[in-house]
């Protein structure tokens, strides 16, 4: 813009007064002003924008005297009167004042204020429509407790919500298998909204205690009761498992205390799987009738019973 005549961009004479250049620049502003563009094509906009930039330019050269005077020597004022065409130079006009606020502002801002109260909106500087960005509604907390099968295979587990007042929500989640107790799940967007973004609902898992089976990592632990005559003679038992039923067969000559590994049939979790671990405990009733304890003390007379114990030690 250095060989721009300025006084023909404001449409003024060359001896036009400050009040003469103040008034055109006030009404070449409100015309080429993007903020008024806005809804126009997007070629128009930016012919706009840039007549806007050289009304700009023009008046904050000719509204400073000493710019001025540099001016009116020619071409070797050069860039001198250069600055953001979207803010007030050294003899920036109070566009607030321009379009009829009533707070004093320096350069563009104040006009960019006004326009937009005028308009009824507000924009930004290259015409888009800016508004306050929505607040995003606060995060909910609950805590389930979940059957301990549920834990181990995974499934659903519905949850009830009060987000209002007059409001119960049915909310089914989604459990995990393998998933351990005190583990959070997040579903996002099922929190409060606040007419911005809902935000977040947080659930903390607790698992309830199962009456047979115990976990420790990706293993599972049971304790089997047999029968005497199972331990002794072997047997073949049916086993309940969180993949099913499955043969668990019972070595003749079993001790109580005895552990079988059962390998793949714990915990399955992404990729890994725990083992299933049993182990045999010899049931004895409460009330063994007399003819039955004669058989068991012969037994007894047979078997060795200091062999038994023959590896306890102190």
């Amino acid at each position: 813009m250095a060989d721009e005549d300025y006084y023909k961009t404001l449409g003024v004479s060359k001896d036009a007064s400050s009040d003469e250049i103040q008034k055109a620049y006030r009404k070449l502003a409100r015309k080429y002003h993007p903020d008024l563009h806005a809804d126009k094509e997007e070629r128009d906009r930016e012919k706009a924008k840039q007549q806007f930039q050289k009304v700009q330019q023009a008046y904050d050269v000719l509204s400073d005297e000493k710019k001025r005077q540099m001016h009116d020597m020619g071409p070797s004022f050069g860039q001198t009167g250069g600055g953001n065409p979207f803010g007030g130079g050294a003899g920036g006009i109070d566009l607030s004042q321009m379009f009829g606020g009533g707070g004093g502002g320096g350069g563009g801002a104040g006009g960019f204020e006004d326009i937009l109260r005028q308009m009824g909106g507000s924009r930004g500087p290259m015409g888009g429509q800016q508004q306050a960005p929505p607040r995003r509604g606060s995060d909910i907390e609950k805590e389930i407790t979940i059957p301990f099968a549920t834990s181990v295979v995974g499934g659903q587990h519905q949850v009830s919500l009060q987000r209002s007042k007059s409001k119960i929500d049915k909310i089914d989640v989604k459990i995990p298998a393998g998933i351990e107790s005190e583990k959070k799940i997040r579903l996002r967007g099922q929190g409060q909204s606040a007419g911005g973004p809902a935000g977040d609902l947080l659930i903390t898992v607790k698992i309830a205690p199962h009456p047979n089976y115990a976990r420790k990592g990706l293993n599972l632990q049971i304790t089997i009761p047999i029968t005497l005559s199972e331990a002794a003679e072997g047997a073949t038992i049916d086993l309940p498992t969180p993949h099913g039923t499955v043969a668990l067969k019972v070595p003749a000559g079993t001790s109580s205390g005895k552990s079988l590994r059962l390998k793949g049939m714990g915990v399955k979790a992404s990729s890994k799987s725990g083992d299933l671990i049993a182990m045999l405990q010899i049931s004895v009733p409460n009330e063994i009738p007399k003819s039955d304890l004669e058989k068991i003390s012969e037994l007894s007379e047979a078997w060795d019973q200091c062999a038994v114990r023959s590896e306890l030690t102190w």
